[in-house]
């Protein structure tokens, strides 16, 4: 009875460590695979974040964002290339914010233009009308 009972034991402490190996080396693996994924989705959320600014404007009304969100993006695709995925990913978000900002700031300004014209119309029909009454 004694015998059966210590190998029983034995059974149970020799089945933990082998699944504490097993964890181990499951977790290297997804470990290892995070950092070995090249972050092609973000990667084309910026690109198209970077077109859309520029379609916006980005280029003749925010001009430094622009260019700091073109460069980071031309970093993070190198880096890409040299399989330096954590730092692409970085450079590449940062990117796709400067180009928001660049976009933001291209229709924040494209709407203060309009404001004036549309000021600028409205002192005109004023000056006009009042023209018409004298």
């Amino acid at each position: 009875m004694e015998l059966k009972t210590m190998k029983t034991q034995t059974s149970f402490s020799h089945l933990r460590g082998l699944k504490l190996a097993a964890l181990a080396i499951g977790t290297s693996f997804v470990l290892a695979g995070c950092a070995g994924n090249p972050p092609t989705e973000q990667y084309a959320v910026t690109q198209s974040a970077v077109n859309s600014a520029v379609s916006a404007g980005g280029t003749e009304f925010a001009a430094v964002e622009m260019k700091q969100a073109q460069d980071k993006l031309k970093q993070a695709e190198i880096a890409m290339h040299d399989k330096k995925y954590d730092e692409a990913r970085t450079l590449s978000e940062q990117a796709e914010w400067d180009a928001r900002v660049a976009e933001r700031k291209a229709q924040a300004a494209k709407a203060e233009q309009a404001l004036k014209d549309s000021q600028k119309g409205v002192q005109e029909l004023r000056q006009e009308s009042q023209r018409t009454v004298q």
